[in-house]
């Protein structure tokens, strides 16, 4: 016999985006269901965790939820640089117990958490618009009517997939790291290790989660470089190659793989009764590859959004676009910039890495934090485009602010 049930809103994918949009549509008043295809919320792990210490203030997540970091290090071939800060404004998160408190949160807002139940396919009515999704859940077939569907599904995208609106990506970085017990670690710190030695196309991590706890990654941009990342993070942990020497014994605890979208905001998110948000919208900082932030922020907005449509009655596309015109005036033109950067630096070779690396010891920390975070206010890029004292900053920025 089939399972089936009616609600307003259908989530499908219970990471960041899925349960920060189920947390602000319940909070509306309206009937939720959040699916997770896993046994249990965030049981497997597919990201390194960086954030900023603004974005968990806003969010509202706890402090034991993440470890501080004020110091970023950056390693080249043959150039060491150190940019410190008086206060952190970086953040390791500790990625399962972040991800649980914000389903917990949807819980208490009134949301219904469906666990074990893969979402692969979806209902369409005569118009071929979207009213519901199906799968398979612990008791067989299951099947779920609603008004709007929020795909926040991740990389893979299944229910646009399912709808025919999109392909899977063709552009994009793939992580592989390890979480591992260390002899010593500064938990203040992190690292990224740039280079052909420690990542083609993308960088090499460590990155402290407190407690002499630390994650040791490589990502590797695809189709740009055909580097396996597993197998070139093992070399660089048997090697204990540049600053991994430092931390001494390495004991692994667990391996984490996650696959990151890197074709900027290029698809469409909003339809008929159905919004893309996280990896599935692509909402990622080219930089750095990291979009916890964008998912947990732009999640609340498809939330509210999609809750202000039901109760108005209204769920087609037009209802729905406020959530794609808030994402793109808020971070469209800095994730292009981004981009653009990007783009310059997968061409870099050692010895140019070690010339970028003096360009980005000459930042102050707040100028670093702006660039890498992807936060190029246009008043800001301006400015140090033309009045920083190095040209090769001032070129770089440049860069920056052509774009916007």
């Amino acid at each position: 016999m089939v399972e089936q049930f009616h609600y307003d809103l259908v989530i499908v994918g219970g990471g960041p985006s899925g349960s920060s949009a189920a947390f602000s549509a319940a909070k509306k008043g309206i009937e939720v269901a959040l699916i997770e295809k896993e046994n249990l919320i965030a049981e497997t792990v597919r990201t390194s965790g960086v954030t900023w210490i603004q974005s968990i203030k806003e969010f509202g997540i706890p402090n034991d939820c993440f470890n501080p970091i004020r110091n970023f290090s950056f390693c080249s071939p043959n150039n060491e640089v150190t940019i410190a800060d008086s206060v952190p404004r970086a953040a390791v998160l500790d990625v399962r117990k972040t991800y649980r408190w914000l389903a917990e949160e949807a819980k208490k807002a009134g949301a219904d958490i469906f666990l074990k139940t893969n979402i692969n396919g979806v209902i369409k009515d005569e118009d071929g618009n979207i009213i519901g999704v199906t799968g398979v859940g612990p008791k067989g077939d299951i099947i779920f009517h609603s008004k709007v569907v929020i795909d926040a599904s991740g990389f893979n995208s299944t229910v646009c997939k399912a709808m025919g609106f999109v392909t899977q990506w063709k552009r994009f970085g793939a992580g592989a790291e390890y979480e591992v017990q260390v002899e010593n670690i500064d938990d203040q710190t992190w690292w990224l290790m740039v280079g052909q030695q420690y990542s083609p196309a993308g960088y090499a991590w460590i990155f402290p989660l407190g407690d002499n706890v630390a994650r040791i990654g490589v990502g590797i941009g695809k189709p740009e470089s055909n580097v396996d990342p597993t197998q070139r993070l093992k070399e660089l942990m048997e090697t204990k190659l540049g600053p991994i020497k430092k931390l001494g014994k390495i004991t692994p605890i667990e391996f984490h793989y996650g696959l990151i979208p890197n074709e900027g905001l290029s698809r469409k998110t909003a339809f008929n009764n159905l919004i893309l948000v996280g990896d599935s919208a692509g909402q990622a900082n080219p930089l750095v590859l990291e979009g916890i932030r964008y998912a947990i922020k732009f999640g609340r907005v498809a939330g509210e959004v999609s809750a202000n449509a039901i109760k108005s009655g209204k769920t087609n596309e037009g209802a729905l676009y406020p959530y794609e015109e808030n994402w793109r005036k808020e971070i469209e033109s800095k994730i292009n910039s981004a981009g653009k950067v990007q783009d310059r630096w997968i061409g870099l070779s050692d010895k140019e890495w070690d010339k970028e690396l003096d360009i980005i010891k000459e930042l102050k920390s707040e100028e670093f934090l702006d660039f890498i975070k992807a936060d190029f206010g246009l008043s800001n890029m301006i400015k140090l485009a033309t009045h920083h004292p190095k040209l090769a900053v001032r070129q770089l920025f440049n860069l920056v602010k052509r774009n916007n």
